[in-house]
C-alpha cells in the first residue's frame, strides 16, 4: 500500500474566501431541534424512577455541571453558551386535564420532556488550522433516557461526554477515542462533575491534533475510494468471526451513499480533479453524513470515523495491507485493464 502525498496545490483551497460556509449548520442533525437552557430548566418535567419515585439527573443539570467543569478547567478562556439539540419529545398532561380533547388543552396543562439531548460548548479562542479549515476547541455531551431503566428503582445513570474540535466550515465534530467517555455512570451531580473534569484534564489535544494534521497529506486514489465504498457496504453483512479481524465501520448504507454523493458534489471536501481524495476530506464527508444519526449513537460513529482514518493512514504509510483498500496486485490489474495498449 503506497503513501500518496497531496502536493497538488492547484487542487487545494488556497483562499479562505473560497470555502463555502453552510448557514445554520448543525453539529448533530437527524430528527433534532434546537432549544435553550432556560427551556430545559423551566418548561420541561423531570422523569423519575417509577418504583421509588426518585428523580433522574435532568438534562439541564447535566449541561450545567458540564459548564461548571469547563469553566474551572479552562478558566483562562471565554466559554460559549451551550448549543443544545433534543429529540424524541415525550408529551403528557396534568391530572386536571384528564379527559380533555387535545384541542382544548391549555399550555399549563401540557407536560413535556425530551428522551434524548446533546449539547456543545465551544472555546473559540482555542482555535487551530488543519489543512485549510479552522477548528475550534469544544466540549459536549449526550444523554438518552431510553438507555435507562426508568421502570426500576433509582440506579447509576449513564452519560456520554466528549472533548475535541469542531470544523468551523461545516460544524463537523472531530472526536478521538481518548476524548470520548462512552459511559459515565454516576448517582449524583458531584460524581458527574468529577467525571467530566477528569476527562477534560486527561485529554491530550496535541496528540489528537497530530493525528488530524496528517490526514490532508494522504491521498486515496479514485480506484482505492471505489474499493473502499464497496468494502464498507460489505462489512455489514460479513461473518461475525471475520468482522473481529477488521477495523469496524459504523455508518449505515444511507450514510455511505451520502459520502459518495459528497465525493462528487461537495464544494469543500469533494474529490480532486484527478479523482483522488485526501483522508481529511473523506473523514469530513463521513462526519457530515453521520449528522443524520440519532443522538444516542452519533458520537460513537464520529469516533469510529476518526479511528478508521488513522487505521487507513497507518496502513498506507507502512505499506501494509488493509481490508478496506485494494492490494498492490489489484491496482496493477486495474491499470492493465484500463490501459491494455501499453502491454501489447
Amino acid at each position: 500500500m503506497e503513501l500518496a502525498i497531496n502536493s497538488n496545490t492547484a487542487s487545494m483551497v488556497q483562499n479562505k474566501e473560497q470555502i463555502v460556509q453552510q448557514e445554520n449548520s448543525k453539529f448533530i442533525g437527524g430528527n433534532t431541534k434546537k432549544v435553550n437552557l432556560n427551556h430545559l430548566k423551566n418548561e420541561c418535567i423531570i422523569p423519575v424512577f417509577s418504583k421509588d419515585n426518585e428523580t433522574t439527573i435532568s438534562h439541564y443539570q447535566f449541561i450545567n455541571q458540564a459548564q461548571e467543569s469547563v469553566q474551572e478547567v479552562f478558566s483562562d478562556f471565554q466559554i460559549s453558551e451551550p448549543t443544545i439539540r433534543v429529540s424524541h419529545m415525550i408529551k403528557g398532561r396534568t391530572p386536571s386535564a384528564i379527559g380533555k380533547p387535545v384541542k382544548e388543552l391549555e399550555d399549563s396543562e401540557k407536560t413535556i420532556y425530551y428522551e434524548r439531548c446533546a449539547f456543545l460548548i465551544e472555546i473559540k479562542e482555542r482555535s487551530v488550522r488543519v489543512g485549510n479549515n479552522k477548528l475550534t476547541f469544544c466540549v459536549g455531551g449526550v444523554r438518552a433516557y431510553n438507555q435507562e431503566n426508568l421502570y426500576s428503582k433509582k440506579s447509576p445513570e449513564k452519560f456520554k461526554v466528549f472533548v475535541g474540535f469542531k470544523n468551523v466550515v461545516c460544524t463537523n465534530l472531530c472526536v478521538s477515542t481518548d476524548g470520548f467517555s462512552n459511559e459515565i455512570k454516576v448517582s449524583s451531580l458531584v460524581g458527574l462533575k468529577e467525571s467530566i473534569s477528569n476527562l477534560l484534564n486527561a485529554y491530550d489535544s496535541e496528540n489528537h491534533l497530530n493525528g488530524l494534521k496528517y490526514l490532508p497529506e494522504v491521498l486515496v486514489k479514485e480506484n482505492q475510494f471505489a474499493h473502499f465504498v464497496g468494502r464498507v457496504r460489505m462489512f455489514q453483512h460479513i461473518d461475525r468471526n471475520e468482522k473481529k479481524k477488521i477495523y469496524p465501520f459504523l455508518l449505515n448504507d444511507g450514510q455511505i451513499s451520502s459520502v459518495v454523493k459528497g465525493y462528487y458534489n461537495c464544494p469543500n471536501f469533494g474529490r480532486n480533479s484527478d479523482g483522488s481524495i485526501s483522508l481529511w476530506n473523506l473523514y469530513n464527508l463521513m462526519t457530515e453524513a453521520n449528522k443524520s444519526s440519532y443522538i444516542d449513537n452519533n458520537i460513537e460513529r464520529n469516533v469510529n470515523a476518526y479511528g478508521l482514518m488513522q487505521n487507513l493512514r497507518e496502513s498506507m504509510n507502512s505499506e501494509q495491507g488493509n481490508w478496506y483498500l485494494p492490494t498492490l496486485l489489484y491496482s496493477v490489474l486495474i491499470f492493465i485493464v484500463m490501459f491494455p495498449e501499453l502491454f501489447y
